[in-house]
């Protein structure tokens, strides 16, 4: 199984691995990786993969089966003899992450759990679903109806916690710690499956002696400080249906 180092360490950018197997003619296995695989909201990573003898290819998609599929097309120094073959099992390879796209990834999702704990704690509204993307990000969550005054305050309160450099860190709980320990309205631990005995929690601490702002399930890349996410807008409110809002933001 695909050692997953980028929940270790999100600020890599690039890494050796070894080829475990290709799967079929267009991806392969690594031991381990620092491409993010698609979920929770959050879009793969991009990048490259290349062999020390000077063949790359381009990572275009990153998914969870069994272990990490890194879906490849033919880069630089492929050419049509035969070269455009992946990387046969054994071989070392370096991985570079596309880093705009990633640490982009990272501000947005970092700035949604923000917005999730403040939703939750001033309109007593849960999120119901998030997505990530490079230049945007949205949430849905169980709200009737927000009005342009919602969308201010909601707006002024995301860059006071922005502006507050709350440290942001993750760690790893046993399952009954975090159960016991947690508020699970925030980290909803009964919709994991039971197969699942440790979390990863990702956490924004609380300023001087305060609580942390929010403690939460999550198995997303991260910055490490809120003042990295930078300046807020709130671009506007979608109706999802009955009792249920979507929000739209974007980040300077």
């Amino acid at each position: 199984m695909t050692e997953q180092l980028y929940l270790d360490d999100s600020t890599v950018r690039e890494f050796e691995a070894t080829v475990e197997r290709t799967v079929s003619d267009d991806r392969v296995v690594l031991d381990r990786t620092h491409f993010y695989p698609e979920g929770g909201g959050q879009p793969a990573d991009h990048g490259t993969i290349r062999t020390d003898d000077g063949r790359e290819w381009h990572v275009v998609d990153v998914q969870k089966h069994d272990g990490i599929h890194h879906y490849l097309e033919p880069g630089a120094g492929v050419d049509g003899d035969g070269a455009d073959a992946l990387p046969e099992a054994g071989a070392t390879v370096t991985g570079e992450l596309d880093w705009e796209r990633r640490y982009s990834h990272m501000r947005y999702h970092t700035a949604q759990h923000l917005l999730s704990a403040l939703l939750l704690d001033e309109f007593d509204a849960e999120t119901t679903g998030n997505q990530v993307r490079d230049y945007k990000a949205t949430l849905d969550c169980a709200y009737e109806r927000f009005e342009e005054d919602d969308l201010r305050r909601i707006e002024d309160r995301m860059n006071e916690l922005v502006d507050d450099a709350r440290p942001v860190e993750w760690y790893v709980l046993d399952r009954e710690t975090a159960e016991d320990e947690l508020d699970p309205e925030r980290t909803r631990l009964a919709l994991l499956p039971d197969s699942i005995t440790e979390i990863r929690i990702v956490e924004v601490g609380g300023v001087g002696d305060d609580e942390p702002f929010d403690r939460t399930a999550c198995a997303g890349t991260h910055v490490s400080n809120t003042e990295e996410i930078g300046e807020v807008t709130v671009t506007g409110r979608e109706t999802k249906g009955s009792e249920e809002e979507r929000l739209t933001f974007e980040l300077a």
